[in-house]
């Protein structure tokens, strides 16, 4: 009599069950068959093509391909300091297919009188980087110190011209923080982004932007540029190295720009599930870190969800008061 014959049929149906059991479970749990995502998944980046915020998209979509069994498409919706592609995926359908990069914007737009939605209508997923605020002027212009500039700008005659990224943007908000706390009075001149400031600030067209370490790193290394302070906790490397932080300088005051993602408030916890597992693997991808590295952006700063709604939290209070002091809302 052979083996098969003498299996007990009903153990060898419990065998076959067993095993058709661990091949389900050896699948991933987003390869079962009509499990998230089956389809392509939207990312809305609220900015123009060709800047920061969507080389950052971009780049995520490259790095976490590998982790997901259907691609992240970007979806450049600028205009309105990231009203319009934010306020897009906030309508959207809560389902995982369209997300968006959302950024430090989301935590004040509210507060200036530009957005009817606050942070709290989105669900973030994690934050991929972050970076401060520097305050620079040209080489060769005439302070040295970021004292010797504050007391220029409170002079009564004075026309400290500030570029920024807009009305309403992070950049706009850092200068106006740095002139509410020091008692200095800015010109600020909006541009449609921060590179197109820091060009006009090379152009001689003003005297200083408040924009990230990242976009004026090269220039302050060419010698073009130079920073009179960081808006951080701590001094930042990449060339700042020497450069003081407000705090050094008795200003009580960090701001800076974070990138995150984040999805419609009502997406369901297993599809989020997916998204933070996914994104979680990306930041370590060497595609990612080394997109990041050639913009001189942070690649140590990635937080997951409940961090990031923390940190949207406390500065969404400390916008709500500045936009108040200064009479920003719309």
């Amino acid at each position: 009599m052979t083996t098969e014959q003498s299996f007990d049929p009903a153990r060898r149906h419990g065998l076959r069950a067993a095993l058709m059991l661990g091949a389900t479970l050896a699948v991933p749990a987003w390869a079962q068959p009509g499990a998230y995502p089956s389809k392509p998944i939207e990312l809305v980046v609220p900015w123009q093509a060709g800047g920061g915020a969507d080389v950052v998209g971009r780049s995520f979509g490259a790095a976490v391909a590998k982790f997901l069994p259907q691609p992240l498409v970007v979806v450049n919706r600028p205009g309105a300091s990231g009203v319009l592609g934010l306020g897009d995926v906030v309508n959207a359908k809560p389902d995982g297919y369209k997300i968006v990069l959302s950024s430090t914007e989301l935590t004040f737009l509210n507060h200036l009188g530009l957005a009817k939605f606050s942070y709290k209508d989105l669900r973030p997923i994690a934050r991929l980087n972050a970076d401060p605020a520097a305050v620079v002027v040209r080489a060769d212009a005439p302070w040295t110190t970021l004292e010797q500039f504050l007391d220029a700008a409170r002079k009564a005659d004075a026309n400290i011209r500030v570029g920024n990224a807009g009305h309403g943007s992070t950049w706009h908000m850092a200068a106006a923080a740095l002139g509410e706390k020091t008692g200095a009075k800015f010109n600020h001149i909006p541009y449609p982004g921060g590179a197109p400031a820091v060009l006009a600030l090379l152009g001689g067209h003003i005297e200083a932007v408040t924009v990230s370490t990242a976009e004026v790193s090269s220039y302050v290394a060419a010698g073009k540029l130079k920073a009179l302070a960081v808006m951080a906790d701590k001094r930042v490397a990449d060339g700042f190295e020497t450069i003081p932080t407000l705090k050094e300088r008795n200003i009580d005051l960090s701001i800076g720009i974070w990138r995150g993602l984040s999805a419609p408030r009502n997406t369901p916890d297993e599809v989020m599930a997916v998204l933070k597992a996914a994104t979680a693997k990306a930041v370590k991808e060497p595609v990612w870190i080394d997109a990041l590295t050639k913009l001189h952006f942070s690649t140590d700063t990635y937080a997951d969800d409940a961090t990031l709604e923390a940190v949207m939290t406390r500065e969404s209070a400390f916008f709500k008061e500045l936009a108040g002091k200064l009479k920003l809302a719309g």
